[in-house]
This record gives structure tokens, sequence and C-alpha cells, in this order.
């Protein structure tokens, strides 16, 4: 697709929604087919939504959120668990956009009036270091080196199991589940996901990893864990259990992501600790291990 080559829009699923939107003309006509063919002497026109559309969808809401960095192209924070990043299916207050515009701070408005700013994303229930885009510049080309593997996200994950390798690599599709269309799965046909982990601790019944991603696919880490029979633990969804090691979610945590700023081309390092709740079971953990080899 030409608009994709010419990284106009983050992905090819929002170029998708900007052509059925009418957003997309060719010498003046709206254009509505994606398999268009691009001529040498063709004017193409894209009307990309405005930042200033999102407030009259998404109210600003006074929402305390870790910032950890802030310039005039970017904004990084430390997300919290239980806050969804973007409105939808319905909810449109408590999220992280909201809590953005609660700054009354400038946006990108590449994402559409839904999701102002938003790069990447973080499962709600996933915490860690995020970043934002706060103009059309920035997020173009934080997208277009996320897209080209250039950002390293490095996620800390508490799984169920002893991960007797160092380290390993799982590339596996991921697409819907056939039967439960709300989850994720390892799937024939499904988009090329790829994870890399390393053992960090062994405790036995379960491994501390450090995982990191090549690709960005809903839920990867989880479902990729799951596929290996290793579950992230406290995962409700892909893990099948509840209440573990007194977890409130999935002990699942962005700890640091690197990129190179978008502007300024100097590069950057970001981390976050651990949340209480998978910091006390790791704790645990680790004193039952210690207690173990004491008693020997």
């Amino acid at each position: 697709m030409y608009l994709a080559k010419e990284q106009v829009a983050p992905s090819r699923s929002f170029i998708q929604r900007l052509i059925e939107d009418g957003a997309v003309r060719v010498n003046g006509r709206v254009e509505t087919k994606p398999s268009y063919r691009v001529r040498a002497s063709d004017i193409i026109e894209v009307s990309l939504p405005s930042p200033e559309d999102a407030p009259a969808r998404v109210p600003p809401e006074d929402i305390a959120i870790c910032v950890l960095y802030e310039d005039d192209d970017v904004l990084v924070v430390d997300k919290s668990r239980g806050m969804t990043v973007h409105p939808g299916a319905g909810r449109t207050t408590g999220t992280l956009v909201n809590a953005l515009l609660g700054r009354q701070m400038s946006l990108s408005g590449i994402g559409g009036p839904l999701r102002p700013g938003i790069v990447h994303r973080l499962d709600r229930n996933t915490t860690g270091v995020m970043i934002v885009a706060k103009n059309d510049r920035a997020h173009l080309k934080l997208a277009a080196d996320l897209a080209a593997h250039r950002v390293g996200r490095h996620y800390l994950a508490l799984v169920r199991g002893n991960i007797v390798e160092s380290e390993a690599v799982v590339d596996a599709p991921i697409g819907r589940h056939p039967v439960d269309r709300k989850r994720q799965a390892v799937v024939a046909g499904g988009r090329r996901a790829v994870t890399r982990f390393r053992a960090l601790e062994r405790y036995g019944d379960y491994t501390l990893i450090e995982a990191t991603l090549e690709t960005g696919r809903t839920h990867q880490i989880r479902v990729h864990m799951q596929y290996i029979g290793r579950p992230v633990a406290g995962d409700p969804v892909y893990g099948g259990v509840h209440d573990e090691l007194g977890l409130a979610a999935q002990a699942l945590h962005s700890a640091r992501v690197e990129f190179t700023h978008p502007v300024t081309g100097e590069h950057m390092v970001f981390a976050a600790d651990m949340p209480g709740d998978m910091r006390a079971a790791v704790e645990a953990l680790r004193a039952r291990a210690r207690g173990r080899t004491a008693g020997r």
C-alpha cells in the first residue's frame, strides 16, 4: 500500500480507517478502494484527524499519573495497574488519555480522537514505561521506529514453572482465539509475533524473566508464555488463576524502554520499578528459596 510505504500514518489499519472515512482523495475525488494503484501523476491528499477533536469526545480529567520525562515532543509515563490506555467499548472516562487531556497539553492527532498521543499500548493491568507523542512529527517517527524494531521494550514477568534455559525465543503467530473472540492465541495464519526472553531468577515453581518484544501483538507476552506452558503468574485470562501469590493481576511490567528521540536524535532510556504486589511476590519467593537453601 502506497500510503503505508510513505508512512503517512502509524499503521496499515489506521490508513484503512482513513480510507473508509473518506479522508483520502486522489486528484480531488474521494478514493474508497485500498487496492487503488497509484500513478506517477496522481495528487494524493490525506486529511489526518486533529488533536483538537479529542476533547469533544473524550472528557479531560484530573487524574494523577507518574511522569518520568516530558519535553515539547514526547512524554514518558509509568502507567499504573488498572488504568486503561484509551477509551473504547463504552469506556470514556478514567483512561490515560483522559488524564493526558486533563493536563491541558498538546498531543498528536494521528491516532484519532480517541487515541491522541498514543504511540503504543500496555494492557489495562500491565504496568510500567510508556511513550506518548505530543505532536504528529514525533508520532510518525516513533511509529516508524517501532515498526522497524528500533525501540527497545524490556519487560519483567513472573511466570509459573521452572525455565531451565538461560534464554530462548518464541516465534509463533498470534491472532484471535478461534472460540473466545476476546482473547488472543497462537493460531495458524496469525500475524508473526516474536518474543525473546531470558531467565533472571529461578524459584523452583516460578521464574522471573526479562522479555523483549520484537513485534507488538495484543497480549503478546501473555499469549507466548501460555503457549510454552509457562503462563504469567496472576493472569486470570491466560493463566487461569486468580489471587495467585497475592498478585492483583498478571505479574507483567514494562521495566525499561529505549528509543531515539524523534526530534533531537538523542538516545533515551527510561526505567520503572515493579509495582508493589509484584515486588512483594518476588521477595516472598526469594525468601522461600533462601530458606530451602539454608535447610539443606
